[in-house]
């Protein structure tokens, strides 16, 4: 319920101005309510600085103010003032009932854990005194106790050792009874589980320990491998080995046919003995390398059988190839390549088919003509290492022997199937000086077989001159061995080891390429006058021949390669710009755009020259068509007959032998460029030059349009279906100049009337106009005569 007045009366009535109705009423105490809220913030605030019987005065001020009729809730607003003193009177007395009981329980937990540590820290001292106590009197114990156990530790390293020695003894023991008993088998197994004891004690310390070991392997490996070497080699004599005679003349020396079973069986039997000492023979064996230099792939060794098989060709080899005999010569390199190739061939049968099943049975992974191919290589690149400094400076002996060690690989690779990826002949060509030299000399043999190739008396004759279908980019003799080099060059280096040395290649050929370039750029200078002349024309096949195939390289998987390899140094080295770089790696340029490039650029400006030639002679056979009289020639209904202008002949005639000449002396590409540049220039010519330049009645028009569409365009029609595409200027400006009265008068009025673009345009679509713009067609229809008298 609301509060009563201040007299304490019931509500006024209705009539009474100074009493409000309910809604009235409480708007009137949520105002106070408010205000007594604001008011008791304020109050605070007030209060802390001070100032009460201000705030007092403005808080009745800004509720009462200076209407009396604002006294009645003076009773609202004591009440409500009341209530609120009463409810902060609560509150502190609650606060300060509480506060003490929370003190209270903080210092009693406080005293709590004070206690507890103190018993702690109590504790901690007895225990410390404890362990000290305790540490004291143990002292002397761990003192003996670590004797004690540094005496066992020393004692089990004893016993170790002792057992290490134990069991090398042991299988020593058991190597000597199984050889005693002949059973050569076992002691080969035996050999091998000591070896491979051998192999674990590698990390060991103990340096007299592993002594020992090595000895003893080594001591009945040598027995072992004697003994079975023996018996091999005696079961290989009987087999006639080695097989000096090529495959289809051999004849196994067996005396009995019912023998060779038995021989056979031996053969597999000692091949298997041997094989099991390929471990111990890897302890005990260095293999044969070369020096680092040569950057030889690492290989593990021969396998054993196939050394002590070896053993007679390396004999034969040292001996026919070294010292002072006649057939060690060192400008016949191909005597002894030939003579290994000749040996891989004459055993490539055995070993297949007797070795490589064995090898197989035993479990190895070994390819018996591959391992028997390793050890004679490695006598080809010890005698290359021995003899390419001798002849290092003799460039004829050098590049022969670079030659005769080609042959050699190829033959080898490709017949053999020996890989790539093991040491072979390429690994000696690429050490540096040797390599170096071998550019030098083959730069300086290529620079002299373009000097007799551009000199040659066929050097600008095309050999398939007489093939039609042969000789369709009539290319010249001396592009086509230039290129023959190029590709030779290629197969030369192409099986090189590293990518780095490929690369270098690669640069020669692009020098040779660009010397080429230069080159013909001379000759053709010489040959600028006759720039239509068969040499002229020669010149420029060979330069879009070599441009041509370069570009089909750039997409050879082996150029490809060779790019990303070229990548790869050029973002080590920082030698090119970003944008080159993303455009190698994408494959948007190749390692011959520069070439490229160059060479079509001087395609590009040979073509202008014999453009600008043939043009220039047009043009001075068009002068008399030039000075025709198109404003008086009659009307094409005056005349029987339309026939070619006379004036026209000597233009005709012209282009028509110019175009007959080039077509027979250029490749089809470039004469189809040669005609497309012409004709545009041509275009152009006879739309500024004769037709704007005069003025036509109807028969003037007429004998244009008969000129152009009956004579000049079929001259192209040859060489493309719709000739008269590439002549827009003229074909549409016939059109115009062509137009009957009433549509060229209707087109006139569309030109003039229409200010915008676009109804223009559609006028002109509509009569095979697209070319020329609405001005231009002003402009011709303003150049015909043949206008009716309207009287304007």
């Amino acid at each position: 319920m609301l509060p009563a007045g201040p007299t304490g009366e019931g509500p006024a009535p209705p009539g009474c101005s100074e009493s409000g109705d309910d809604g009235k009423n409480v708007e009137e105490k949520s105002d106070i309510n408010s205000a007594a809220l604001v008011g008791n913030e304020q109050v605070s605030k007030v209060t802390d600085n001070g100032d009460l019987s201000s705030y007092v005065s403005a808080f009745i001020e800004k509720e009462v103010g200076h209407d009396l009729k604002s006294l009645k809730k003076l009773d609202k607003l004591i009440e409500q003032m009341t209530e609120n003193k009463m409810q902060l009177e609560e509150q502190v007395l609650t606060i300060s009932s509480e506060i003490p009981k929370r003190i209270q329980n903080a210092l009693k937990n406080a005293e709590e854990s004070k206690q507890f540590l103190n018993q702690c820290l109590e504790q901690e001292t007895h225990l410390v005194s404890s362990i000290n106590s305790h540490l004291l009197t143990a002292q002397p114990w761990m003192e003996d106790l670590g004797a004690m156990i540094n005496q066992i530790e020393e004692i089990e390293r004893h016993l170790a050792y002792l057992k290490w020695i134990s069991q090398i003894e042991e299988l020593s023991d058991n190597i000597q009874q199984y050889l005693m008993t002949n059973n050569v088998p076992e002691a080969a197994s035996t050999l091998v589980s000591m070896a491979e004891l051998d192999i674990k004690l590698q990390e060991s310390s103990c340096t007299h320990l592993l002594g020992f070991m090595r000895a003893t392997v080594k001591f009945w490996h040598k027995i072992l491998k004697d003994r079975l070497t023996s018996d091999f080699e005696e079961i290989l004599a009987q087999l006639h080995w080695p097989f000096i005679a090529p495959p289809q003349s051999q004849t196994v020396g067996l005396s009995r046919p019912a023998t060779a079973p038995e021989i056979y069986s031996n053969l597999e039997t000692l091949f298997c003995q041997l094989l099991k000492l390929q471990t111990s023979d890897e302890l005990l064996t260095e293999p044969k390398q070369l020096p680092e230099k040569y950057s030889l792939p690492a290989s593990s060794s021969v396998i054993l059988p196939i050394q002590i098989m070896l053993t007679p060709l390396q004999k034969r080899f040292r001996y026919h190839f070294r010292g002072n005999r006649q057939t060690n010569v060192i400008s016949k390199p191909e005597w002894y390549l030939t003579q290994v190739l000749m040996w891989i061939g004459n055993h490539t049968q055995f070993l297949d088919e007797k070795i490589q099943p064995i090898l197989d049975k035993a479990g190895s992974s070994a390819n018996a003509l591959l391992e028997f191919s390793r050890g004679l290589m490695m006598l080809v690149l010890e005698k290359l290492a021995a003899d390419i400094p001798c002849l290092l400076y003799d460039d004829n002996l050098f590049c022969h022997l670079v030659d005769e060690v080609l042959l050699f690989e190829r033959e080898l690779h490709s017949v053999h199937g020996y890989p790539g990826t093991f040491a072979n002949c390429m690994h000696i060509l690429s050490e540096e000086t040797c390599f170096q030299r071998w550019l030098t000399v083959e730069r300086k043999f290529a620079l002299q077989k373009m000097d007799s190739m551009l000199s040659s008396e066929a050097a600008w004759i095309s050999q398939y001159k007489d093939i039609t279908d042969v000789d369709e980019m009539k290319v010249p003799d001396c592009a086509e061995t230039f290129m023959t080099l190029l590709l030779v060059i290629t197969d030369r280096y192409k099986n090189l080891p590293t990518a780095s040395r490929k690369l270098q290649f690669l640069e020669l050929q692009k020098d040779l390429v660009d010397d080429f370039r230069i080159r013909l750029t001379q000759v053709m200078k010489e040959e600028t006058r006759a720039s239509l002349g068969f040499r002229y024309c020669a010149i420029l096949n060979a330069v879009n021949y070599i441009s041509t195939v370069l570009a089909d390289w750039a997409d050879n998987i082996f150029f490809l390669q060779l790019q990303q390899a070229a990548l790869e140094v050029f973002a080590e080295n920082n030698t090119l710009s970003k944008l080159q770089l993303g455009q190698l790696a994408s494959m948007e340029s190749s390692v011959f755009d520069d070439m490229i490039n160059l060479l079509e650029r001087l395609k590009h400006d040979m073509l202008t020259r014999q453009v600008d030639h043939v043009f220039r002679e047009v043009k001075d056979a068009a002068k008399s068509y030039r000075k025709e009289r198109w404003l008086s020639l009659p009307s094409q209904s005056e005349q029987a007959v339309m026939s070619l202008s006379s004036s026209a002949c000597p233009l005709l005639l012209t282009l028509r032998d110019r175009l007959l000449q080039l077509e027979q002396q250029l490749c089809f590409s470039l004469f189809k460029t040669f005609w497309q540049m012409l004709v545009e220039k041509l275009d152009i010519y006879i739309y500024q030059e004769i037709i704007l330049a005069n003025h036509f009645n109807e028969g003037g028009a007429a004998q244009l349009q008969f000129d152009m569409t009956r004579n000049l365009f079929p001259l192209f029609s040859h060489y493309c279906k719709r000739p008269e595409n590439y002549f827009k200027h003229v074909k549409e400006a016939c059109i115009i100049l062509n137009l009957n009265i009433g549509s060229a008068l209707l087109l006139k009025d569309v030109l003039q009337s229409t200010s915008g673009q676009p109804p223009a345009t559609a006028a002109l679509n509509e009569i095979g106009i697209y070319k020329l713009a609405p001005q231009d067609v002003e402009i011709l229809l303003n150049l015909r005569t043949n206008w009716p008298n309207t009287g304007k």
